[in-house]
């Protein structure tokens, strides 16, 4: 008993419990003898509220209905809070502001610009997802709807055309992806001495849209697995465009004989890196030879020229056509390895075009692929690839590259005179996407007050009109 009325004694000198949730405050230093005090008390403010652009542009193209579409939902629709098409939408948006991880859906999922990008009320509208339920739907889809996902940005390239285009030049190139943990299918490279996947990657790089990336292991590709790739392929852009010419351009170890004669044999086009040897720059010396006589004899610090002939390996059926960059320089005069000269050879099935438009004005446009890739990795970060299943690593490439869609055309909407319509995503999403709003919500329509001195705000205002035109 006397234990007990001790128990409901109240204990008059206990520290009584907090109950006021207002947040810290913090200082800064003082401004003209002003004392400066700081703290996350501006109420329902967003730092992304350029996200609504990314959200019209999502309608626009209906990206993650068309992704949702893909993937069986076994749910109850009775008891559905949310569906795939709002968990994928809220997942690209993610990533495209730069919040590449699904732990971020911790915060993310009540941040009134999201929530109204994602077609939800910013203040009585449900929540977005969390992250264990973006976990489970990333690691949901089974093989067959994982190939289904991983064709659809294949067809959604082809209906960014209005019509089918003439003819149309493909990039296909890999790029290393380096595992930290004990994802499947990662395998030790030598070359990049790490562990890695070796993603194919494939643009349409005049455009700059992505056409596919392919999970796959951290080893370079055989001819038949680049065969059979380009087969997938050039079956699915066909079932859209059956007459337009399509050519294929890649380096040294895409230009393999399984590839270029399949190409051959169904009508396509291709222009590969080759890997020089003795038999090839005995073909070329005599041009070699002059173009190395004329430097000297100009005493030019480097000159270029071009040639082609006629070659087949022996591992090849036939003879292709291969075109030489030579290139004498002063610099290599005294390397008894390159003799003066360094040579680069590429192998194609064109027919039209002299030596120097077949290397200088096609083939090395393909330089900008690596620009396109380095975008998608460093500023969608798509080499995020730590689930452990390779099915749910290729499915976040798909979403990454339905972000990559997103920012592009965000990009593509701003006028030609304006320098963010040629800068990177990254600048994209610093100057148009990071802007600071307070979302109001009443009971007959909602205010977005956007900050005052936002330095874009004209062009927020156009980019928001032509998101609203008629899709693409």
């Amino acid at each position: 008993m006397g234990v007990e009325s001790n128990l409901r004694q109240p204990n008059r000198n206990a520290t009584p419990a907090m109950t006021d949730d207002r947040p810290l405050a913090f200082t800064l230093p003082a401004v003209s003898r002003k004392k400066v005090t700081a703290a996350f008390d501006g109420g329902r403010l967003s730092s992304d509220s350029g996200v609504m652009l990314l959200g019209l542009a999502e309608r626009r193209r209906g990206l993650a209905q068309t992704l949702a579409a893909l993937i069986d939902d076994p749910r109850d629709p009775a008891h559905i809070t949310h569906t795939v098409a709002d968990i994928l939408r809220g997942r690209m948006l993610a990533i495209a502001c730069g919040y590449p991880d699904g732990n971020d859906f911790n915060f993310l999922r009540s941040d009134p610009a999201f929530k109204l990008a994602c077609r939800r009320l910013p203040e009585t509208g449900a929540n977005l997802c969390s992250q264990p339920t973006v976990s489970r739907w990333e690691n949901a889809p089974t093989r067959k709807e994982i190939i289904r996902l991983s064709y659809a940005p294949v067809d959604i390239w082809c209906k960014s055309y209005s019509k089918p285009p003439a003819s149309v030049t493909l990039d296909i190139d890999d790029t290393p992806d380096i595992v930290h943990g004990h994802q499947e299918m990662a395998v030790w490279n030598a070359h990049y001495d790490e562990r890695c996947f070796l993603p194919i990657h494939i643009y349409d790089t005049a455009t700059g849209r992505p056409v596919a990336v392919i999970l796959r292991p951290g080893k370079t590709p055989s001819g038949k697995e680049v065969r059979n790739w380009l087969r997938r392929l050039i079956k699915r852009i066909r079932q859209h465009w059956p007459k337009t010419r399509i050519t294929i351009r890649g380096d040294g170890h895409y230009g393999r004989e399984e590839a270029m004669t399949w190409c051959e044999a169904n009508g396509v086009d291709y222009i590969f890196g080759l890997a020089g040897n003795a038999v090839l720059d005995r073909l070329v010396d005599a041009a070699a030879d002059d173009i190395r006589v004329r430097r000297a004899e100009g005493q030019l610090a480097v000159l270029r020229g071009f040639t082609e002939t006629r070659y087949a390996a022996k591992s090849w059926a036939k003879e292709r056509r291969v075109v030489a960059r030579i290139e004498a320089s002063a610099s290599h005069e005294d390397d008894m390895l390159r003799r003066g000269i360094d040579i680069r050879y590429v192998v194609t099935s064109l027919k039209k075009g002299c030596a120097q438009y077949i290397y200088e004005t096609v083939y090395c446009a393909r330089g900008q692929a690596e620009n396109l890739i380095k975008q998608h990795k460093a500023q969608t970060a798509s080499d995020r690839t730590s689930c452990r299943s390779p099915l749910a690593n290729q499915f976040r490439l798909i979403l990454h590259t339905a972000a990559y869609w997103l920012l592009l055309d965000v990009r593509d909407c701003v006028p030609s005179w304006h320098p963010l319509r040629h800068s990177e995503f990254a600048s994209i999403r610093l100057h148009l996407l990071k802007v600071a709003g307070r979302i109001v919500e009443t009971a007959s329509r909602i205010r977005v007050a956007l900050a005052s001195c936002c330095p874009e705000a004209e062009l927020l205002r156009l980019l928001a009109f032509q998101l609203q035109k008629a899709g693409p």
